[in-house]
């Protein structure tokens, strides 16, 4: 599935949110230098907002069809799993992942951020969270309920999803803490807002992780279908208000 959000790289762009200001500002001044290996880096999103605050990035991303349309946005990237990334001796004063790090081997790659940051370098990884309105929430839960019963993405949790991301800052936190090469492990969290109308919504979905399970069991056209009556249900947008989560460390 890492794989496959490359398929249309720039709706992928144009789709996903940014990262909050506070966010990319708070992993900006902490790090002890500008130099930035943004893990996973995609079609460079979160990358360009750290280039914009000073850094110098360099992304490594799985997906040549994401990697070569970061590069189009100016943003230099290296195509190749992270777990096998041969960093050729370089070393960075801090480690970003935006959306990514759970697809990342959870003992290779804490050992692998460990051997790239300098001392004292910084560690963040970070997911936003997206909380729709609660009743536009339980909507969106119901669809998913009815059209894909047996799915773990029908479960109440579709419509409050800020606890299931607990389960990445956790395991994130246990495979830093298992190097022994980490400290000050801190869990921010970040306010965020934006007003989405149907399409924009529609198009974030269609860029999801959930999309291609969808499309392969033949249901993504219905779920987008229901989606957009109940959002049409509520007048055609609104506002999203929510948190993007992030775990924080410091190599010793």
């Amino acid at each position: 599935m890492a794989e496959s959000f490359g398929a249309d790289a720039a709706l992928y762009d144009r789709a996903r949110p940014r990262y909050p200001d506070a966010l990319i500002g708070a992993v900006a001044s902490s790090a002890p230098g500008p130099e930035v290996l943004d893990v996973g880096c995609g079609t460079g999103i979160a990358a360009r907002q750290l280039q914009a605050a000073g850094c110098r990035v360099l992304g490594v991303e799985i997906d040549e069809r994401m990697a070569a349309y970061a590069r189009t946005t100016g943003v230099e990237v290296e195509v190749s799993p992270f777990e096998t990334w041969n960093p050729a001796g370089r070393t960075f004063d801090a480690l970003i992942a935006g959306m990514t790090w759970h697809w990342i081997d959870p003992a290779t790659g804490p050992a692998k951020a460990a051997a790239v940051l300098r001392p004292g370098g910084r560690f963040a990884v970070f997911w936003y969270v997206l909380q729709p309105p609660a009743d536009l929430g339980r909507a969106f839960a119901d669809i998913y309920r009815e059209v894909l019963p047996d799915s773990p993405i029908s479960s109440p949790v579709a419509a409050s999803p800020l606890g299931a991301y607990e389960t990445f800052l956790d395991r994130a936190a246990e495979g830093l803490t298992a190097t022994g090469a980490f400290t000050d492990l801190d869990r921010p969290t970040f306010p965020w807002s934006r007003d989405y109308t149907r399409d924009e919504w529609l198009d974030q979905l269609r860029t999801s992780g959930l999309a291609k399970p969808l499309a392969d069991a033949g249901k993504l056209d219905t779920i987008l279908a229901r989606t957009a009556a109940a959002i049409d249900a509520v007048g055609g947008e609104f506002t999203l208000d929510s948190t993007a989560v992030a775990l924080v460390a410091t190599r010793r």
